[in-house]
């Protein structure tokens, strides 16, 4: 077996026992301490219960508090608990600020779902590791594909200049510039994989939507992925406004109006066979009844016999799967595009269908294995998203040591010549993109020329000095700086900033859990790698680190910097400790950038 596969497999090992051991709640590892690591959801308070895909029973919450949870994602392994049950598996639809949904793997509902210290808290998704192992050990049976894999992981790179396509081509929009047009032509000559590169504010899934337009206009079948439900919406929309035939396959309960309604169930909704679907459901709705006459604590005979209920449920549950499975090879084989996350087009059973071409959107957050269980399925691959942003998440050190949080995209971005920048952004006034183009695209990314007029837009705020020290939060886990808070409050009132069009950033969330606590409601507070993808008018960043040592812990992870520095529109606020950052290379070249190209000021001026 070549080794890098037995690296991933040892790596899907390891994380797999650091998810079982982080996620376990026991005598090591309290409510209290899952719920500091954003791990546990609890308490949830119930707001609507409904059976849904497949008749399985679906769950609708609210939480009393505002989660800091960037590991709850959608379709993320799930156990529903309180204590003193037997807890219940499930997946977690979605989860948006303190509303949420989650699906349980079960017959019914149980009797304490809506009982005082119910919750939710993670699991290890033993499901999606056992699909990613499965497809690594099969790999080298497939010869082309495994070409690929030599290709991504040989000693050398093979690179040459990328191609100059022509790009004369009729396209739908017009509006696009230069490196979008050539990012298109490149997809369409493409021929076996090719790199879409699309730094923050680029319009990269505008170009996407108009390539995989254009192939479809050329004949072509084509699948779109990304690692998460939202991102595939986001890009299955725009296809939807062209007119193109998609088909949303996966974890869409949560699936808005729009793409329900080319979701299967949502096409076949009214159809002769939603009705069949309907009889079978109403039929296990009964045999439910009937079990739940008989409650847990009765003998072992109405044990037996609301077990027996219980199977005939299960039954119907498979029979439902089966109609609904074959319905929907139908819808497949008509759509010009099928969209979904890796383990959503995976579980699809697609490998029957002709697929030529694969596109994956935010590749740089999807981990290697994942991509290999869909790149057998088209003949060729184009992967975008910004290796320069955050990676994927992993939570095993040692996998990480082995390069399990180097994305599909960084790992490809080194060998594979044909790599298309996307170089004009249209998020930022120039002042705000201009550090991370230097030091992160080369200096290659220009700012579009309306967002070039010279204003004040980039300040710092420096507290060298102040004794405004990092301590650890309550949890004991995470940094918070109440010194920097104080001073982002009088910024708030200071700038008269207009709240909702506000977001106060960190990399920690102790920090983030203590700005939710003193500042406006209406601003929005998250960790950097939540907000990852979003954007607003303004962005007040805290770094937080104030120590005597110039220890500055994972602020090392320039990338979350650069999606820090890249979310503000039209203002960006960053305040620090210069004294602390300031020796690191980096911090050090910022510093300097801002002195230049913005405003520079002390903690005095807000004392």
């Amino acid at each position: 077996m070549h080794p890098h596969i037995q690296t991933l497999l040892k790596c899907i090992d390891l994380e797999e026992k650091e998810q079982a051991q982080r996620f376990s709640l026991d005598q090591q590892h309290t409510l209290k301490q899952l719920k500091a690591e954003g791990l546990a959801l609890h308490p949830i308070i119930v707001t609507k219960k409904s059976f849904g895909y497949a008749d399985y029973p679906e769950i609708r919450f609210k939480l009393s508090f505002p989660p800091e949870v960037n590991l709850f994602r959608d379709g993320a392994a799930i156990e529903c608990f309180i204590s003193g049950e037997e807890p219940v598996k499930g997946v977690l639809i979605n989860l948006d600020n303190r509303n949420g949904e989650f699906r349980l793997f079960a017959p019914d509902f149980p009797d304490w779902i809506e009982d005082n210290g119910a919750g939710i808290k993670l699991t290890p998704d033993t499901r999606t590791t056992s699909i990613m192992k499965k497809v690594l050990e099969e790999l080298e049976q497939n010869k082309k594909l495994f070409k690929l894999f030599e290709t991504l992981h040989g000693k050398e790179a093979i690179k040459i200049p990328a191609q100059s396509f022509s790009t004369n081509i009729s396209l739908k929009n017009k509006g696009l510039n230069q490196s979008q047009q050539q990012a298109i032509a490149a997809v369409l000559e493409n021929e076996n994989i090719t790199i879409v590169h699309g730094p923050p504010g680029t319009g990269k899934t505008t170009t996407l939507t108009e390539a995989i337009v254009q192939l479809v206009n050329r004949g072509e079948k084509v699948l779109v992925s990304a690692p998460s439900n939202t991102a595939v919406d986001n890009i299955a929309k725009g296809l939807i406004q062209q007119g193109i035939s998609l088909l949303r396959v996966g974890n869409t309960s949560k699936a808005d109006e729009t793409i329900f309604q080319h979701t299967p169930e949502g096409r076949l909704n009214n159809s002769k066979e939603q009705k069949e679907i309907k009889q079978l459901k109403i039929r296990a709705e009964e045999f439910r009844r009937m079990a739940l006459k008989y409650k847990r604590n009765f003998g072992k005979a109405e044990r037996e016999q609301r077990n027996l209920l219980f199977k005939e449920v299960k039954n119907i549950r498979a029979e439902i799967k089966k109609l609904q499975t074959y319905n929907e090879e139908k819808l497949f084989a008509e759509a010009q595009v099928i969209a979904g996350t890796p383990i959503g087009l995976y579980d699809a059973g697609l490998n029957h269908l002709s697929f030529q071409t694969l596109v994956i959107d935010e590749a740089g957050q999807c981990i290697e294995p994942l991509a290999w269980c869909i790149f057998p399925l088209a003949d060729k691959i184009v992967l975008a998203g910004d290796h320069w942003q955050l990676p994927p998440t992993v939570l095993s050190n040692d996998a990480a040591m082995m390069g399990f949080n180097q994305s599909i995209l960084e790992t490809a971005i080194e060998k594979i010549s044909d790599v298309y920048l996307l170089n004009t952004q249209y998020r930022m006034r120039e002042s705000i993109a201009g550090f991370s183009s230097n030091y992160f695209y080369d200096s290659l990314l220009l700012t579009a020329e309306h967002l070039k007029d010279k204003g004040v837009h980039l300040t710092f705020i420096d507290t060298a000095g102040s004794g405004h020290n990092e301590i650890h939060g309550p949890d004991g886990i995470s940094l918070q700086n109440e010194g920097e808070l104080g001073i982002i409050q009088k910024i708030i009132s200071n700038e008269s900033l207009h709240l909702n069009s506000t977001a106060f950033i960190s990399p920690y969330s102790g920090q983030v859990a203590a700005a939710k606590e003193i500042l406006p409601k209406e601003i929005r507070c998250s960790t950097i790698d939540s907000f990852q993808g979003q954007e607003k008018e303004t962005v007040i960043v805290s770094l937080v680190r104030s120590n005597d040592e110039g220890e500055i812990g994972f602020l090392k992870d320039y990338r979350r910097m650069n999606v820090a520095i890249t979310r503000a529109k039209e203002q960006l606020f960053v305040i620090g400790d210069s004294a602390t950052i300031g020796a690191d290379k980096f911090y050090s070249e910022f510093l300097t950038y801002v002195e230049q190209n913005g405003q520079y000021r002390t903690v005095w001026e807000f004392e």
